[in-house]
This record gives structure tokens, C-alpha cells and sequence, in this order.
């Protein structure tokens, strides 16, 4: 029986026996590492927000439509491209079609960028209450990634140079040579890529998890070489080391170091022998 005010995450079986205020995570479960936050504001700012917190939220939530506005600006601004090409170049025009796609991507990406930086300036570890600009804004530019910058462009150039081109304009510390075929790295600065490394298709670069309504951030490091395979995930404060594998559908845990040149599975992970 699962004692009082014990945790188990979603998907996770249930310990035999559990202490009271313990967490766990995995089947079968496992302890998982709980870090001790205080928010600054206290109470008023994670569970009893005032009126006026509240409408201060709403504004910002509001201002989350400006990402599918922006979407449809560039929506018209390609169907102009091509419309103007198809009337100076008569039906030649859409072999520049893609021209013009890569053109509006690019848009995208500064837009994005943009945002980016006059939200939230650069990241760094700390904690932030739920009511709080920092999370909010933070939220704000993310819609322009998952909104404006993923279907423009990096759905379409996984495993290319221009994709690490792009998420270093956001803040992420890209290597040379690095594959990447995701552009889930929620807290842009506090992720590194290192040289020659890969990180796989649906891979999330997890820079941040919300305990008692604080939001903690901290950073993940893939360093040179290193592999966090597809469908995957890094939690904060982690770090794969050179050379090492984390096989396909993983879980590497918050504060996880994997040793050099070793391989690892599993939810949590484990040595893979």
C-alpha cells in the first residue's frame, strides 16, 4: 500500500512499500530524486495567486495568439512569393516554389529568435514560481517555436546544418559536426550538443521540471560523441558523456551522469550489456 502523500508518476507501478512524502518513477519503481525549492513569493505566487497575479497572467496568455498571427502573416507572405513569381514567370514560377519556402523559414526563425531574446533574454539554473513573468513569457516564446519555427522550418531540416544554424540563434551550444533531428531544447542556453554528437528523432533535451509549482532549471549536456537516441529523455542536470549511448525510449534522471564511452537503456536507465 502507497503511503500518504507518497508520489507515483504516470505510467509508473506502484511500490510494494513506500514512505510517507517519498516520489517514484519507472516499472518497476524506482526512487525518484526530489530537490527541496522555495519560491519567492511564497504561497501567493503558487497555489493563492491575488486577482491582480491572475489578470497579469491572462494579459500574457493573450498575448500566446500573436504566435498562429504570426504564422498566418507568413502563410500570406509565401502565397504572395509564389503568386508574384507565377505572374512575372508564368508557370516556370513554381520551380522557385521551394526557393520561397526556404525564404519564409528563414522569417521564421528570426521571428522566433526575436521573441526569444526579448522575453527571456538568456536562460539560467534557478527557480521561478508559477505566477511569475519569467514562466509566463517563457511559455509565450515557446508557442513561437512550437508555432511559427517548427512547421516552417525544423520539421523539414532535421539532420541538416541549417537546424544547427537555427537553435544556436536560440542559445543552444551546438558543436561542429553534431546531428541533430529534434528541436525540443525547451531552455535554449542551458543546453549543450558537443561536437560529433546525436541527438535522435523525438528526443526531448528536458532543461526543466515544475515541482510544487515551482519551475527549476538546470542545465543537460550531450557532450562530444555521445548518442540520447530517439524518443528519449534528458532531465536537468544531467550529462551523457563523450562517447556514451542512451538507447532508444529512455529516461536519463534529473542530476544522471553517464560515464564515457558506455551504453545505457531503460526507463529509468541502466547499464546495457
Amino acid at each position: 500500500k502507497l503511503a500518504k502523500n507518497s508520489l507515483v508518476a504516470v505510467l509508473s507501478s506502484t511500490p510494494k512499500k513506500s514512505k510517507s512524502g517519498s516520489n517514484w518513477w519507472g516499472s518497476p519503481p524506482e526512487r525518484m530524486r526530489r530537490v527541496e525549492v522555495t519560491a519567492l513569493g511564497g504561497e501567493a505566487l503558487t497555489y493563492r495567486p491575488s486577482a491582480s497575479v491572475k489578470r497579469k497572467r491572462g494579459f500574457v496568455e493573450t498575448l500566446r495568439l500573436l504566435a498562429p498571427m504570426g504564422h498566418g502573416v507568413l502563410a500570406a507572405a509565401f502565397i504572395a512569393l509564389v503568386h508574384f513569381a507565377l505572374v512575372q514567370l508564368g508557370w516556370w514560377a513554381y520551380a522557385l516554389g521551394g526557393l520561397a519556402f526556404m525564404a519564409v523559414g528563414i522569417a521564421a526563425v528570426l521571428m522566433t529568435a526575436l521573441v526569444k531574446w526579448v522575453c527571456v533574454g538568456r536562460h539560467v539554473p534557478g527557480e521561478h514560481p508559477l505566477y511569475s513573468w519569467f514562466v509566463w513569457l517563457n511559455e509565450l516564446q515557446d508557442q513561437f517555436i512550437e508555432g511559427v519555427a517548427a512547421p516552417w522550418f525544423f520539421r523539414h531540416t532535421y539532420g541538416t546544418g541549417e537546424i544547427n544554424v537555427a537553435l544556436r540563434a536560440l542559445g543552444v551550444r551546438v558543436g561542429r559536426g553534431a546531428w541533430i533531428e529534434s528541436y525540443w531544447f525547451p531552455e535554449t542556453d542551458l543546453c549543450t550538443v558537443g561536437a560529433g554528437a546525436t541527438v535522435g528523432p523525438g528526443t526531448v533535451v528536458q532543461t526543466h521540471l515544475f515541482q510544487d509549482r515551482v519551475m527549476s532549471l538546470d542545465e543537460v549536456t550531450v557532450n562530444d560523441g555521445a548518442t540520447l537516441a530517439a524518443n528519449s529523455v534528458a532531465l536537468p542536470a544531467s550529462a551523457i558523456g563523450p562517447g556514451a549511448t542512451v538507447a532508444p525510449g529512455s529516461l536519463v534522471m534529473r542530476g544522471d551522469r553517464v560515464p564515457p564511452s558506455t551504453s545505457w537503456q531503460g526507463n529509468p536507465i541502466e547499464p546495457w550489456l
